[in-house]
């Protein structure tokens, strides 16, 4: 690994330009061009083990959004909402791919400046089948595509992730509209902070090597802000809303963890060591989180369950991401088994003491996570802990720089949110009546209902 396989490429590097340039040169002075020619040729590696790793992540996210997301939400919520649930996580995921070819990208990943790009690649200006995006090794780069796919698919993710917390309660119009709001003012500009080279975050020297400021701290707080915001699922307190398939959400959190491995292990851009790294990792902080809630439920109420274990193997997920690729896979353990315990805590003792409906704990567990995997990053990556290390490191300076990413997501995610619900009410309402609300979104808001007796 290189010092900086840490943060991910910036902007991608058209190398077929410097060719291009070379045999230019070559034309006018045949015996020096051929050779600056060659020296610009023998420094770009573009290996076909990269790029066929590149498109197998890009697809496994894709798995876990449609239908491994899909199935962990629909399985939580009562059987009356969970067509709505799969509705929305599929029609967002395909709203949000368009949006990524139409200005995402270029937004997220071109120059303008510490917060936000500019639209120099809308629609994929500039991009062809021979145009290459940098990876963290010197002169190995992949194709400019598959860059923009495995960048799309967690743009593609993140606003899906933030249904969970008022699942069962907001107009189907309205969470699209939301969504494509949100991601224009608060994911693109995020993105751009923490994985452009010249974004506010990365000049800072934050670590997060897969999502864990960008998506999930990103789509934590946006969820907590919009549960408040709507408010309490009717009834909420007074009946019973137990998930009706512990199954269904059990396959689809299942897949969530197959499916991550695209996200922790594809986020190194390479099929390397490095690669290995993040893909242990998520194998073994995932196992600590589970056993890490299974135990601490299990003290505390007596009973470990079973919605217990895949929340506890969501959180591990959660709280690895930043760290995938910058932890020992000891320090992994640790990182998932502590994320754990303090989800839980959340998700129970704070949640109930403070109030909010957060229906699916998206805060609870990706945002708390999130914020714990982040802060962790920088005690992990010790070498003296088993981590690969960083240029320059020390502990303290670096935890101070994770806390202040951290701080600047949660500041930047919630303030815009909070905007952004207030102006999609006022264009076409949150919440549709408390009538229909009861009768269940599948049949008010789709036709459709996904059990018949």
């Amino acid at each position: 690994m290189t010092t900086k396989n840490w943060i991910r490429a910036g902007l991608p590097a058209l190398a077929t330009t410097a060719l291009f340039a070379a045999a230019a040169f070559a034309q006018d002075n045949p015996a020096a061009g051929a050779e600056a020619t060659a020296e610009v040729a023998a420094a770009v590696t573009v290996d076909k083990g990269d790029i066929t790793w590149m498109m197998v992540s890009s697809i496994l996210v894709l798995f876990m959004t449609v239908p491994g997301l899909a199935l962990f939400y629909g399985g939580l919520v009562r059987a009356k909402n969970m067509l709505s649930v799969l509705m929305q996580v599929t029609v967002i995921a395909a709203v949000m791919m368009l949006l990524w070819v139409f200005y995402g990208y270029s937004l997220a990943f071109t120059s303008g400046n510490a917060f936000i790009g500019g639209f120099e690649k809308a629609f994929l200006a500039g991009v062809t089948t021979e145009s290459l995006a940098d990876t963290f090794s010197k002169g190995v780069k992949i194709p400019e595509y598959i860059f923009i796919v495995f960048q799309m698919t967690f743009s593609a993710i993140t606003p899906a992730l933030i249904i969970g917390a008022f699942a069962e309660r907001m107009k189907f119009s309205a969470i699209v509209l939301f969504s494509i709001l949100w991601v224009t003012f608060v994911y693109y500009p995020i993105a751009h902070m923490v994985w452009f080279s010249e974004g506010y975050l990365f000049a800072m020297g934050a670590l997060d090597f897969a999502g864990g400021t960008v998506v999930h701290i990103n789509a934590g707080i946006a969820g907590l802000v919009g549960c408040i915001i709507i408010g309490k699922r009717t009834g909420y307190g007074k009946e019973l809303m137990p998930p009706h398939s512990l199954p269904f959400a059990m396959v689809g959190a299942s897949v969530l963890w197959v499916g991550w491995f695209g996200f922790n292990a594809g986020s190194n851009l390479e099929a390397n060591a490095g690669t290995t790294l993040a893909v242990i990792n998520t194998f073994v902080a995932t196992a600590g989180a589970i056993v890490g809630w299974t135990l601490i439920e299990w003290l505390a109420k007596g009973k470990p369950s079973m919605l217990g274990a895949i929340s506890g193997m969501v959180a591990g997920l959660v709280a690895i991401t930043p760290a995938a690729g910058l932890s020992g896979p000891l320090g992994a353990i640790v990182l998932g088994f502590v994320a754990s315990i303090v989800c839980f805590f959340f998700c129970t003792t704070v949640k109930n003491a403070l109030g909010y409906d957060d229906s699916l704990d998206v805060f609870g567990v990706h945002g708390v996570g999130g914020i714990v995997g982040a802060i962790g990053t920088g005690i992990v990556v010790a070498p003296a802990l088993g981590g690969p290390g960083i240029a320059d490191y020390a502990m303290g300076h670096q935890v101070w720089v994770q806390f202040q990413a951290v701080a600047v997501t949660l500041v930047w995610g919630g303030i815009v949110s909070a905007i952004l619900y207030y102006v999609v009410n006022v264009l076409i309402g949150l919440r549709p009546s408390v009538e229909k609300e009861r009768e269940g979104l599948d049949i008010v808001e789709h036709g459709e209902r996904a059990y018949h007796s």
